[in-house]
């Protein structure tokens, strides 16, 4: 669905590129993720996939189309959610929702049902004024799904939310992927990207410094080791083991016989260590 060869792009009056010759593609019905500290150049990619940024050096193609022969209905088949939802304060939920389906030529949504799969039903109403930033951000997601898009693109999906509800975020994202839908995120939060995203990207300065799943890299970079706790004399102690030849160690299948376990988790490394230990940059 997305291809990107050797992209560069800079912004005028720079000298320093903000992409530096990116390479990576996108196969349909993937989420992707695009990981990195403010300023990475996160969002100076994912507006040149959504035709914002044109001047761009390199090859970029989305549906087996060059992005610089696309027309305006381009937007007909894309969706986009900012970090930083953009509504008209004054309007209701429901009559924002309604405008921007105006703007589709194609077939659309019932913004009454996308406002209830974000529970937000209650608030149609609402003017948007009234709404917290995590309201705006389920409402934003909302504004995103109206037009059925084949590809979405979404920054920093879950910023601004409470855990319910950036679980259910989460969940209609990965129900996006269900039906085949092409998803392209862009965050710094790693915990929200290791549970939903197929593959990752690291990017610093402009850079991409791999491209593996969550689980590759976890298990990759984790120690082949077993840390057990359990609890003796009302304390909880922990034994830690390797991984390699685990079920003939004697003093492991001793423990298991005679310890009352309460937990046992193999010693993989989370992505934000991984990122730090590849990229030698932290996320802050």
């Amino acid at each position: 669905m997305i291809e990107v060869k050797q992209l560069t792009f800079t912004y005028p009056g720079n000298k320093e590129p903000a992409l530096k010759g990116l390479d990576f593609s996108i196969p349909q019905g993937e989420i992707f993720g695009f990981l990195g500290p403010s300023g990475a150049g996160k969002s100076t990619t994912q507006k040149i996939l959504i035709g914002i940024l044109k001047q761009y050096e390199g090859q970029v193609s989305v549906m087996g189309k060059q992005l610089r022969d696309v027309k305006s209905e381009y937007y007909e088949t894309i969706g986009v959610a900012f970090e930083f939802p953009n509504f008209y304060s004054r309007f209701t939920a429901l009559e924002n929702l309604s405008l921007f389906r105006s703007l589709y030529s194609g077939e659309t949504e019932e913004p009454e049902h996308l406002l209830k799969m974000v529970e937000l039903e209650k608030y149609a109403n609402t003017k948007v004024s009234d709404f917290s930033k995590g309201m705006k951000m389920r409402l934003n997601l909302c504004r995103a799904l109206l037009n059925k898009p084949d590809i979405l693109f979404l920054d920093e999906p879950t910023s601004g939310l409470d855990p319910v509800n950036e679980k259910k975020v989460k969940d209609i994202i990965l129900g996006m992927k269900a039906a085949g839908k092409t998803i392209l995120i862009t965050t710094h939060n790693m915990k929200a990207a290791d549970e939903i995203c197929d593959r990752v990207a690291f990017i610093v300065d402009g850079g991409i410094s791999l491209i593996d799943s969550p689980r590759e890299l976890k298990v990759r970079h984790g120690k082949r080791m077993l840390r057990v706790e359990y609890r003796e004399d009302l304390q909880v102690k922990h034994a830690d083991f390797n991984l390699e030849g685990i079920g003939a160690n004697e003093l492991f299948l001793k423990l298991l016989q005679d310890q009352s376990i309460e937990t046992m988790h193999t010693q993989e490394a989370s992505l934000e260590d991984i990122f730090i230990e590849v990229t030698g940059r932290s996320l802050g």
